[in-house]
C-alpha cells in the first residue's frame, strides 16, 4: 500500500469514527443535560469537515508534476493544514463562547450515564489520535498529522467534561455549571494544539530546515557511491509526502563531463532506490582540490 493509499484510508477512518461519535455526543448531551457533551459535539461536528478537507489535500498533493508544477502540487497539503488549523480555532471559539452562555443560564443536573458514555469516547479518541499520527509520521503527512490532533483536542474536551461532570453529581446543587466550566477550559487546550499543528505546516511553507537526520542519511549513503568522494552542501525541502534535495557531490578534478554525469545520475537513482520518500533530486558535481 502506498503512502497516498495510507493516508486515504486513515482519513476514510476519521470520517466514520467523527461522524459516529458527534451523534453519540449530540444525543447524549441533549438527554443527559450536558452542555459540556453537547459542546464536545460540535467539535466533532467540525472534526467531521476538516477531514474532509484533509481527504481532498492529501488526493491534490499527490497529483503527479505537470507542466505548471513542475515539483508537484505537494505544497497543496500545508496549505489544507492551514485550513484545518482554522476549523480548530472556530471549534474552539464556539466551545467558549457556547460554555459561557451556559454558565449564565440555570439548568438542571447532568445525568451520571453521561460519565460512562464519556469515558468510551476518551479511550477510543485517544486510541485514533495514536493510530492517527503514527500514519501521519509513516506517510509524512502534515495534514494528516493535523487531523490526529483533531482526535487529541477531542479527548481532552471530553475529559475535561467527564471531570466536570463528575464534579457537577459529586457536589450536587450548586454545581449545575461545573462541566460547563470545564468546556471553557478545555477550548484554551485546544488553541494551544492548533499552535502546534501550525507551527511545522508554516515551516514546510518557508522550507525551513528540520531534516538534519535525512541529510546524514544521504551523505552517508552518497559517499558509499562509486566515484563520489564526499558530499558539500546538502538542502532539503518538503512539499507534501516528499522531500525535494539538492545535494553538491565532491568526485575527481580529471575525470570528463560525461563521466561526471554519470556519476550524477548514478548517485540519484540510488538514493532514489535507498529513501522512497525523496521526490526530486538536483546533484551539483564538484570537483575536489
Amino acid at each position: 500500500m502506498t503512502n497516498e493509499q495510507t493516508a486515504i484510508k486513515t482519513t476514510y477512518f476519521s470520517i466514520i469514527g467523527n461522524t459516529a461519535l458527534a451523534l453519540i455526543k449530540g444525543l447524549t448531551g441533549y438527554f443527559g443535560n450536558s452542555y459540556a457533551l453537547i459542546a464536545d459535539a460540535i467539535e466533532s461536528t467540525t472534526d467531521i469537515f476538516a477531514s474532509f478537507l484533509v481527504l481532498f489535500g492529501i488526493k491534490y498533493s499527490n497529483r503527479p508534476a505537470d507542466k505548471n508544477h513542475p515539483y508537484g502540487h505537494g505544497r497543496a497539503e500545508p496549505l489544507i493544514t492551514f485550513l484545518v488549523v482554522g476549523f480548530l480555532i472556530t471549534s474552539a471559539t464556539i466551545i467558549a463562547y457556547e460554555s459561557i452562555i451556559n454558565i449564565n443560564t440555570p439548568h438542571d443536573l447532568p445525568k451520571p450515564y453521561t460519565l460512562i458514555v464519556l469515558g468510551a469516547i476518551i479511550i477510543w479518541k485517544e486510541i485514533s489520535f495514536r493510530m492517527v499520527y503514527k500514519k501521519g509520521i509513516e506517510t509524512n503527512s502534515s495534514s494528516l498529522k493535523a487531523d490526529a490532533w483533531h482526535h487529541r483536542s477531542d479527548a481532552i474536551t471530553s475529559l475535561a467534561a467527564f471531570i466536570g461532570i463528575s464534579i457537577a453529581l459529586f457536589f450536587g446543587k450548586g454545581y449545575e455549571s461545573a462541566d460547563d466550566w470545564a468546556a471553557l477550559f478545555a477550548s484554551f487546550f485546544i488553541l494551544y494544539n492548533s499552535y502546534l499543528i501550525f507551527r511545522p505546516a508554516l515551516g514546510e511553507i518557508m522550507d525551513e530546515h528540520f531534516y538534519d537526520d535525512l541529510i546524514e542519511e544521504i551523505r552517508t549513503i552518497s559517499v558509499q557511491v562509486d566515484g563520489v568522494i564526499d558530499t558539500e552542501k546538502c538542502f532539503i525541502r518538503k512539499s507534501g509526502m516528499k522531500y525535494h534535495v539538492d545535494l553538491h557531490a565532491i568526485v575527481n578534478a580529471q575525470l570528463t563531463v560525461k563521466e561526471g554525469h554519470e556519476i550524477a545520475h548514478r548517485l540519484k537513482d540510488t538514493l532514489k532506490e535507498q529513501i522512497p520518500e525523496l521526490g526530486h533530486i538536483l546533484i551539483h558535481i564538484e570537483p575536489n582540490e
